[in-house]
């Protein structure tokens, strides 16, 4: 799932060691720009660069998995960010394209001296 949001607040990063080495979570909270604006927790996980490269009031393309898990009864859900990337402002897109020049008449080509013989070369 895709969604474009505004960099709200960088929450502090927690840090751990499991069995498998040292890991780090970190959350964003991002805010969609609508009538009625909504917030959204975003999990960036051992995503430190991504998480560097961003700026509160940043506009950003963000995808994530979305993923519900149960636990004693209880129903918890992660949305979890693998791709983070920030919108191109408007003066750094590229440059639009000319305007065409108009169009002159059309060429005039002289009549052929002599018609051309039709040559049947069709095997049936």
């Amino acid at each position: 799932m895709e969604f474009e949001g505004v960099v709200y607040k960088i929450m502090p990063a927690t840090k751990g060691t499991s069995a498998r080495g040292d890991w780090q979570r970190q959350e964003v909270i991002f805010e969609l720009p609508q009538e009625f604006s909504r917030k959204i927790c975003v999990i960036f996980f051992n995503k430190e660069s991504d998480v560097a490269r961003l700026r509160e009031g940043m506009t950003c393309t963000v995808s994530v998995n979305i993923e519900s898990r149960e636990y004693n009864g209880k129903w918890y859900t992660d949305v979890r960010a693998w791709r983070v990337q920030p919108k191109q402002e408007e003066a750094t897109a590229a440059p639009a394209m000319p305007d065409m020049p108009p169009f002159g008449e059309e060429p005039q080509y002289a009549a052929p001296a002599a018609p051309i013989a039709e040559v049947d070369d069709l095997p049936f």
